[in-house]
């Protein structure tokens, strides 16, 4: 009797440990996941931030996108500029009153008295427009088509918001935020999920901060497009 009884604790101690160890593994099977989907939605946060600075520098009023149709054809069919530097001035030449722009304009004025009288011989300065594609993402998983939807989301886009701000001093700016909400990017992950998706909203309300990842800030504290986890 008293065999069957320490045979019955044994399974029991054994049953408890093995229980214990799935727990603890399912915890860090659950943080690896969390950190994989929050890193996979920081780099296409970070894509489209390249994409709306793209596209802000390119536009009169200087004005970003809150459009997802614009801003993917802009993306897919855009060019950047890019400068093509050959020389440098010299102490010399800039005692001389020379600047970038005044080098570069004499050069491409074409005349040879002034280029020599500079000694701009060597001096370059051309622009050449690029693939956007081809500049701002050469190297990385990137696909025109997905940079609205947050991954793992199951067709959630991300929130982009673009509107002219009034700062402290009066001056007006042009800002933008990007918004992935953790209840998006952590479905489908069960119990686990649903807790830190609840806890998470729960000190969002209680410290005003936003329930997921973002880049930019549309109202008063804005941040020159950094992530919110930076």
């Amino acid at each position: 009797m008293k065999k069957t009884i320490n045979a019955v604790l044994t399974v029991c101690v054994l049953i408890l440990a093995v229980l214990c160890w799935r727990s603890i593994q399912d915890d860090i099977n659950f943080d690896k996941e969390v950190a994989y989907r929050e890193a996979r939605v920081k780099a296409k946060l970070l894509q489209i931030k390249d994409a709306e600075e793209a596209y802000k520098q390119q536009h009169i009023e200087g004005a970003y996108c809150s459009d997802w149709d614009v801003l993917t054809e802009f993306v897919r069919n855009g060019r950047l500029p890019v400068v093509i530097k050959e020389g440098v001035l010299s102490d010399e030449q800039m005692e001389k009153g020379l600047t970038e722009s005044k080098a570069a304009a004499i050069i491409n004025s074409g005349d040879t008295k002034a280029i020599a009288e500079y000694k701009l011989e060597g001096f370059r300065r051309d622009t050449i427009w690029v693939s956007l594609i081809d500049s701002l993402y050469k190297g990385q998983d990137f696909n025109v088509d997905s940079l609205r939807y947050i991954p793992f989301a199951e067709g959630d886009t991300f929130e982009i918001i673009a509107c002219p701000n009034t700062t402290k001093s009066g001056a007006i700016i042009q800002v933008m935020e990007c918004n992935a909400p953790i209840s998006s990017y952590l479905k489908g992950m069960g119990k686990l999920g649903d807790r830190m998706i609840k806890n998470t909203t729960v000190e969002s309300d209680q410290t005003g901060r936003y329930a997921g990842l973002r880049i930019g800030e549309a109202g008063n504290g804005w941040n020159n497009n950094a992530g919110n986890w930076e």
